[in-house]
């Protein structure tokens, strides 16, 4: 943070009263202040008194502190003014305000990480992208990796501090908290890079957090973002990935927006066209009506490229065994799974009906 941000607004302040007024650090070291003389010097002792104080206001060493505004546990700054009274402490609020002010906008001017969460929480006017990333000399037309990267089970803040040492290049790689659970990297790749290089980005995420902090995480990936202004759309769709292989591959810890394949369309489905397709399918009785034995051999028949041999011997049973269900099968809901082309709406209905499960739950 450039003291001269501060120290501009405790000037502006200084016409407005005549008592001495300044800003200090997390050290007590006085970065802006009235009194030119004290920039440069530290306050003893007083970095440790607000660290435990209970109060944003506290009154110590003849001055009256308003702690400000920090995402961390300690406290980044804190404006001081001359005295112990209600005035001081009136002036110190007021000031605080304006620093907080003048400290937040800095950041979002000067900061390329915050004006890459402002592109992907869409929080930033097209137009306003081309001309932060011309004020920060941010190239834009680079290619950049997406990658959400989701806890599961339980949340850690040291996940945080685990990707933050993982991509330690600040001017090229991003590391945002986004939520208590979801954090998202962004990273700049070679022109030459492909959905390989951005799956080994992330197998060295999940093995990371695996191993240091036995964390269990799963994470998605969006396309490779070509441009500044795709990181939105691209991020968009590592969302997509994770709420879309939750539905259909929940033991995958790794999914590509481009793999999802037909989940990706089920999943932007309205629910109502979902259950009208399940009644046109099962026009003979319901898919509930099929017990959990009858589609683990469903499942198993598909695993296995449809392939009656195979399948009979992965389940243990005769090939004949398995004929005489398939044709129970048929009864029951008028698809021959032996056809391919009947076996293709058997295998969309299913997973149309895991994903209604999944909404109703």
């Amino acid at each position: 943070m450039s003291s001269r941000v501060f120290q501009s607004v405790i000037v502006q302040m200084k016409e407005a009263t005549t008592r001495e007024l300044g800003v200090i650090d997390s050290e007590g070291l006085v970065v802006a202040s009235s009194d030119l003389s004290l920039m440069g010097s530290y306050i003893p002792g007083i970095s440790k008194v607000i660290e435990l104080a209970a109060e944003k206001v506290v009154v110590a060493e003849g001055r009256t502190f308003r702690i400000l505004e920090s995402n961390d546990t300690g406290f980044d700054y804190a404006v001081f003014i001359k005295g112990t009274d209600e005035i001081a402490r009136s002036l110190a609020i007021v000031a605080g305000v304006a620093v907080s002010e003048a400290k937040t906008y800095y950041k979002e001017k000067f900061n390329k990480a915050a004006l890459v969460k402002n592109i992907i929480t869409d929080n930033i006017l097209l137009g306003d992208i081309y001309v932060r990333a011309k004020e920060l000399h941010f190239p834009t037309d680079v290619p950049r990796a997406v990658l959400l990267v989701r806890q599961v089970d339980r949340a850690d803040i040291a996940v945080l501090d685990a990707l933050n040492r993982l991509f330690p290049d600040k001017q090229k790689e991003f590391v945002l908290s986004i939520s208590e659970t979801d954090i998202a990297v962004i990273k700049e790749i070679p022109s030459t890079g492909d959905t390989k290089d951005v799956y080994k980005i992330a197998e060295s995420i999940e093995q990371t957090l695996s191993k240091e902090l036995g964390i269990k995480t799963v994470v998605g990936l969006g396309s490779i973002a070509k441009h500044l202004r795709e990181l939105a759309n691209r991020y968009k769709e590592a969302q997509v990935a994770i709420d879309v292989g939750k539905v259909f591959d929940d033991e995958k810890t790794i999914i590509n927006y481009e793999n999802l394949g037909i989940g990706r369309l089920i999943y932007q489905l309205p629910t109502t066209m979902c259950e009208m397709f399940l009644s046109e399918v099962f026009k003979k009785s319901p898919i509930d009506s099929l017990d959990e034995e009858t589609l683990a051999i469903i499942t198993k028949f598909f695993e296995n490229n449809l392939n009656i041999s195979e399948t009979s011997r992965k389940l243990f049973v005769h090939r004949n065994t398995l004929v005489y269900r398939l044709g129970k099968i048929k009864k029951l809901t008028g698809l021959d799974l032996r056809e391919f082309d009947q076996a293709i709406v058997f295998k969309v209905a299913l997973m149309v009906k895991k994903y209604l499960d999944t909404q109703k739950g």
